[in-house]
């Protein structure tokens, strides 16, 4: 059988419309009530220093980005990128009280300028929904944007052999953006690793089928 070819506008990445206005409800919904602590349980565990510079990947609608600030002092920030008006203005009104929180209207699958200046940068639930050849140039931008020994940390789906994983997970699947099941295919940590990183440390959740991976930018180079 030969494997099925992907294309980018098979992503269900870009949240719109409804779906964008509703996003925090819906994941609350779709996990049966478990995602606020879940989420918080995932920002513990990313080890926020008081004065970290954080960048975040697709930041949709801002619920991370405000549960980062409590870890932060005034010497810390966090910006936040994504391409959704929806999620620009959901974001917008939510952290409008937090002056070391901003947002750009940015791909993130595009070259970036930043280099060198973050501690953390953070993905959430996005990665998955490219292409490969995308994956790379995202994993080539947090690579640049870190400095020496600032971490890279990826939530999303672990890998997985989805053809035999329980009833419940390949229907789930179904209704997930179709370049998640090349996704957990993937050997993350070997294509990080060769763009890299090292140190990886891995937070494992929902039964292992999500996890949080934090790669180390290495500072030997």
């Amino acid at each position: 059988m030969q494997p099925t070819v992907y294309k980018q506008s098979d992503s269900k990445v870009e949240v719109k419309g409804f779906e964008a206005r509703h996003y925090d409800l819906l994941m609350n919904t779709i996990t049966g009530g478990t995602y606020p602590f879940f989420i918080r349980r995932v920002i513990r565990e990313m080890n926020i220093q008081p004065q970290d510079e954080i960048l975040d990947f697709g930041c949709g609608s801002g619920r991370n980005v405000c549960l980062m600030t409590k870890y932060l002092s005034n010497q810390g920030r966090v910006l936040g990128l994504d391409i959704g008006q929806e999620m620009l203005e959901i974001f917008q009104e939510r952290c409008k009280n937090y002056s070391n929180v901003t947002f750009k209207k940015q791909r993130i699958d595009e070259p970036l300028q930043y280099e060198n200046e973050f501690d953390k940068v953070f993905i959430s639930f996005v990665l998955h929904g490219f292409v490969q050849e995308r994956r790379l140039q995202i994993i080539d931008n947090a690579w640049r944007a870190l400095r020496p020994g600032g971490k890279f940390f990826i939530l999303d789906y672990n890998e997985f052999d989805l053809e035999h994983s329980p009833f419940l997970v390949r229907l789930a699947f179904k209704a997930e953006c179709p370049l998640a099941n090349d996704f957990i295919a993937r050997d993350i940590k070997s294509v990080l690793r060769d763009h890299g990183f090292d140190e990886f440390h891995t937070y494992p959740h929902y039964l292992g089928y999500v996890r949080l991976l934090s790669a180390q930018k290495s500072s030997k180079l």
